[in-house]
């Protein structure tokens, strides 16, 4: 059985699920919000008690203010409320994925007393990358496209950028122009508020390598070439790690939860 819940904290509601019973794993996105963690959720919930949550400003969890950042830092201070909300910390482990990959990153630096490993998995990093200014200013391009309304040429921009191929159905998806009010308040938020910060995230590789929280990077198998690709693989090498190899592309926690799941428990929490 799911359990939803919506904690207030700050100017923000932060809605979550928690399935399951044992020790405690956070399953977290960013912009995506917890439904496409569901069915990896469910086969961990055998075992351990499953955080997920929508971030601040996405979806069903709101936020006062939808004209101020969501940084890294804020929504690893959320998940650090969250965990200790749920009274099951410290977390054995906390996945994030791409933006939520950064987050969980600052939940390791900022917070690690919260969560005993972290696995980062391909964490869009444009400043540890270097053709970064190269990829910023074509964020900032990005981000100026998005303004003038061409949501189609906005998302793009975003695939040329993060070195992604899709079919043009997916991308007729994407920016289909049935979208409801709630997912283009969404989109502008996710664009206005979260990108910048994100991706312009730099992560402080002394502190992560000294703070008492294992930090792992991981990679989709089907990843190769792209933006988050790179990113990761640099990651780990600061690090001083390798890669964790997931199957899959960037989102292969949901296109095979099951096979990702398998991968996942190679790890001892």
């Amino acid at each position: 059985m799911t359990r939803t819940e919506v904690l207030h904290v700050d100017d923000a509601g932060l809605y979550h699920e928690l399935r399951g019973d044992g020790p405690l794993v956070v399953l977290a996105g960013a912009p995506m919000d917890a439904d496409p963690f569901a069915g990896l959720a469910e086969l961990l919930a055998v075992d351990h008690t499953v955080l997920t949550t929508d971030p601040r400003g996405i979806r069903r969890s709101s936020v006062g203010d939808r004209d101020a950042p969501s940084t890294p830092r804020q929504r690893a201070a959320d998940l650090a409320r969250l965990i200790d909300h749920v009274g099951r910390g410290p977390a054995a482990l906390a996945l994030g994925s791409s933006g939520g990959a950064v987050s969980v990153l600052a939940l390791a630096e900022d917070h690690p007393d919260s969560v005993a490993v972290v696995i980062a998995h391909e964490p869009p990093l444009l400043e540890i990358l270097p053709d970064r200014d190269e990829l910023m200013a074509a964020t900032e391009e990005m981000l100026a496209i998005f303004e003038t309304g061409d949501r189609v040429a906005t998302f793009r921009t975003f695939m040329a950028i993060a070195n992604l191929q899709l079919p043009d159905e997916i991308v007729d998806m994407m920016t289909s122009a049935d979208a409801t009010p709630r997912e283009l308040a969404d989109e502008a938020f996710q664009y206005r508020n979260m990108y910048r910060a994100t991706v312009g995230f730099r992560p402080d590789i002394a502190r992560l390598t000294a703070v008492s929280t294992q930090v792992l990077v991981g990679l989709g198998e089907d990843s190769a070439g792209e933006l988050c690709d790179r990113s990761s693989r640099i990651l780990a090498d600061l690090l001083g790690t390798e890669p964790m190899m997931f199957p899959g592309g960037h989102v292969g926690f949901a296109t095979d939860p099951a096979a990702f799941e398998s991968r996942l428990r190679k790890i001892d929490f």
